[in-house]
């Protein structure tokens, strides 16, 4: 059948298909506007675990998620495919995990790898397959865009999506990234690992064209964070959670700080979004939980402030969603922001996805 074929025998209202693709959508790659790479990768964790099977929590909790939304009531209409990630990614992930551990462990002694020649070949090792797994991710992101998808990533850590910056930086020559999350990540190879998820951040500034580093809702940092944000000069603006609270308490309301946020980003802008940015009710099984945070409804209120703002969204990841052992609720949190997500790119990018549904309310 043709795609319009498919949407008039369709039934939105009904449940999601269960053989379908994310979201119980009926489309094809080929058919779907919008393309979501999952990455489940976990290698150099070191506190909670369960990042790599975030992809498949999301997948598993997106079949119940209704497709009438709000803002974007006929997105589900776009098609949002989720691709198949190679085998061997989650296989390496495993593999290159529990080599990492007793690296790990031997630094949180006290000790230093390059004593123990075993050991340094290891971590060589975990570089490495840190690094092909990027320069894997980024000819996959390349190989949908040029098939005019708009793509975006579902990690796995927030190591995940170095290659997709790398990706779009190939394409666009000068672009911001919207960062939330309740970590700086601008450590510099973390525990020795050059490509620690505590290292995305920093590992992106080394990519020229991303010419600004906007983080929102930070509460955990180091003081090698603080001199490389420091050295940027400008290049990376830090909105801490204290700071935006504080404005809050003194009468400075949301939609302000949005603004704000959004004014200091360049034309084009990435929206990266680490779960744990948000209040840890939302994801209590994330790697690396902070009190504190934000809520759901102010990261869509300020990806809907962005879509509107005039500036071009060309990308977003998703990462460090991880379920639970006796409940889907992560998943659950990370499906529904994922499908706002994907409403919110294909509107700015000027997709038909409906107009707003408004209720009267007297």
């Amino acid at each position: 059948m043709t795609k319009q074929q498919i949407i008039a025998n369709f039934d939105p209202s009904q449940p999601g298909l269960a053989d379908a693709t994310v979201f119980g959508l009926p489309f094809s790659a080929e058919q779907s506007e919008i393309i979501v790479i999952p990455v489940p990768w976990e290698v150099t964790v070191s506190y909670g675990a369960g990042a790599s099977e975030g992809p498949d929590a999301v997948l598993d909790a997106s079949f119940q998620v209704d497709l009438n939304h709000q803002d974007f009531p006929e997105l589900w209409k776009l098609g949002i495919y989720l691709d198949e990630a190679p085998v061997h990614w989650k296989k390496n992930s495993e593999k290159y995990k529990d080599l990492a551990q007793p690296i790990i462990e031997l630094l949180e002694s006290g000790e230093a790898v390059e004593n123990y020649p075993a050991l340094q070949a290891d971590l060589d090792k975990i570089n490495k397959v840190c690094r092909d797994l990027h320069t894997e991710v980024k000819d996959r992101v390349l190989h949908w865009m040029q098939q005019g998808k708009k793509v975006v990533l579902l990690g796995g850590d927030h190591s995940t999506p170095l290659g997709y910056y790398e990706a779009l930086a190939s394409v666009h020559d000068n672009f911001g990234i919207l960062h939330l999350d309740a970590h700086m990540d601008l450590r510099i190879a973390y525990e020795g690992f050059t490509y620690s998820h505590a290292s995305i951040m920093y590992n992106a500034l080394q990519i020229p064209q991303i010419s600004k580093l906007v983080q929102v809702g930070i509460r955990d940092f180091c003081e090698q964070e603080v001199e490389v944000v420091q050295k940027a000069k400008g290049r990376v603006l830090v909105n801490t959670d204290a700071d935006l609270k504080k404005e809050t308490f003194e009468g400075k309301t949301w939609a302000e700080q949005c603004d704000a946020i959004i004014a200091s980003l360049p034309q084009k802008v990435c929206i990266s979004f680490d779960i744990d940015g948000m209040y840890p009710w939302y994801c209590p099984n994330t790697g690396t939980p902070v009190p504190g945070g934000f809520s759901f409804e102010q990261a869509t209120y300020l990806f809907n402030k962005l879509a509107d703002s005039g500036k071009e969204i060309i990308g977003f990841d998703l990462v460090e969603v991880a379920p639970g052992e006796t409940d889907d609720w992560d998943g659950n949190v990370g499906a529904r922001m994922l499908f706002h997500m994907c409403g919110v790119l294909a509107k700015n990018n000027g997709l038909q996805v409906g107009q707003k549904i408004n209720f009267q309310r007297q």
